[in-house]
């Protein structure tokens, strides 16, 4: 039977913050998260990003556990602080030449690097002059866009502009559990948002004008939902929920797929929020929406939708279903429904660019880390991406999140997402029996779904 299609690939993500450390070595900037674990209370028993992984100095072996895993591509994020320590101007010549090393390792070890230009690490010092509210954001971004490009260009043909713009605006400014930590108004967050769009299109821009045979996109976080049952009725409640933005959240899809994609705002949330966008100049949305190549999805569970009297209607889960070390539940069929209405909705051939598990793994006494738990979500989860595929949906590619345990934000070294293990005190790195489980998915191109684990 078929099971992916070909050229699919199958690779893991990672980003800067959470694996390099080197926080303060060879010219690196700060960044809002160095200060964000700073701030009493902020994060998980006080840790930071300051050491993490040591990526920094330990990529090569890192890109030796990729290569033994049988890794075909990988997503990491660029520094910002790093490569450009005030976030304009002076160029951090180590920064780049960091880089420059890693991608050069990937290409020997016949791995194809996807870069991602944000992931959240902004420089400090442009937050000091206003970070995402600053007019001028998207020209610093486009600045950091256009010398990324023309440094790695050549050798890296893939790209993600943002990770996940609705964390950016929705947990670190508006309810301040990222970084920067800061509770704007909902006026204030919205014009933040619309820089960060239009940082999108810049950045798309710069990248078009620097890099021949581009391949760009964004990894959007994805308002997730599914069918109560595979009614007409409640297929078309959970579609509606998917694209539905009147609300006016920040997670929705439409809010940021529209403008992006379409060119205009969705209807439903112009006419409950229009007057949030007095001031912004909404020419610039001829900007914002630029041509893309793909469409990341980070995904990882959704919520279950029923069709109603009155329109679609939340079905909450029954206690005790199963979820993982977040809380989150698990629900495979995200990654069927969700791929399957953004492809029919935009037409945009899809990347999962995340898609994991957080579980509590620690060495057993044999030596190794035994993580069944992940193993058998993955697969689920896999198989419902064929369920996809098999239906028509364009797929490119799958990044499991995360090559190996890290930094996980406001929660510190508390949730695992590895297929790796990393004892943070020694920087050890043991290969879960997850990392062993998907060399076998892919050597296969996904035929061991079909063995039991």
């Amino acid at each position: 039977m078929t099971q992916f299609p070909r050229g699919f690939f199958w690779g893991s993500a990672t980003s800067s913050y959470q694996i390099e450390g080197a926080a303060f070595e060879d010219g690196r900037g700060l960044s809002i998260w160095d200060m964000m674990c700073r701030k009493p209370g902020k994060v998980y028993e006080g840790h930071t990003g300051a050491l993490a992984c040591d990526h920094y100095h330990r990529f090569r072996d890192d890109v030796g556990l990729m290569k033994q895993i049988g890794l075909q591509a990988y997503r990491f994020s660029i520094a910002w602080p790093r490569v450009l320590p005030h976030g304009t101007g002076e160029v951090n010549p180590a920064g780049l030449d960091f880089y420059d090393r890693l991608v050069d390792e990937l290409l020997a070890a016949g791995i194809t690097p996807w870069a991602t230009l944000y992931h959240w690490d902004l420089p400090l010092e442009l937050y000091y002059r206003g970070g995402w509210l600053n007019q001028f954001s998207p020209e610093w971004f486009a600045e950091y866009a256009e010398l990324i490009g023309k440094r790695l260009g050549d050798r890296v043909k893939h790209w993600m502009t943002l990770n996940e713009p609705a964390c950016t605006i929705s947990l670190g400014l508006e309810t301040g559990v990222h970084a920067p930590g800061d509770q704007l108004a909902f006026p204030e967050t919205v014009r933040a948002a619309f820089y960060l769009m239009k940082a999108h299109g810049r950045a798309v821009q710069a990248l078009r004008a620097t890099v021949t045979e581009a391949k760009i996109g964004l990894a959007q976080v994805s308002a997730s939902f599914f069918p109560a049952s595979n009614s007409p009725q409640d297929i078309e409640a959970a579609r509606q929920m998917t694209f539905s933005a009147a609300d006016g959240s920040f997670w929705q899809n439409a809010f940021w797929l529209e403008p992006m994609l379409l060119g205009h705002f969705p209807q439903d949330w112009l006419e409950n929020h229009a007057r949030t966008l007095e001031g912004l100049n909404l020419d610039d949305l001829k900007i914002i929406q630029q041509p893309l190549d793909f469409l990341g999805i980070n995904i990882y569970h959704s919520r279950m939708v029923q069709a109603g009297l009155n329109g679609p209607e939340i079905v909450e889960f029954m206690p005790g279903c199963p979820r993982t070390m977040f809380k989150w539940p698990v629900t495979p069929e995200s990654l069927y429904w969700n791929p399957r209405f953004i492809w029919e909705r935009y037409g945009l051939p899809i990347v999962i660019t995340e898609n994991g598990l957080s579980n509590q793994d620690w060495v057993s006494m044999d030596g190794k880390v035994h993580d069944p738990q992940r193993i058998d979500s993955t697969r689920r989860y896999l198989i419902q991406l064929r369920r996809a595929a098999r239906e028509g949906v364009n797929l490119l590619g799958y990044f499991h999140w995360s090559l190996m345990d890290n930094f996980e934000w406001g929660e510190g070294y508390s949730q695992r997402f590895g297929m790796v293990y990393v004892d943070f005190q020694t920087q050890e790195r043991i290969p879960k029996d997850s990392a062993r489980w998907y060399s076998k998915v892919i050597a296969t191109h996904g035929a061991h779904l079909d063995r039991q684990v």
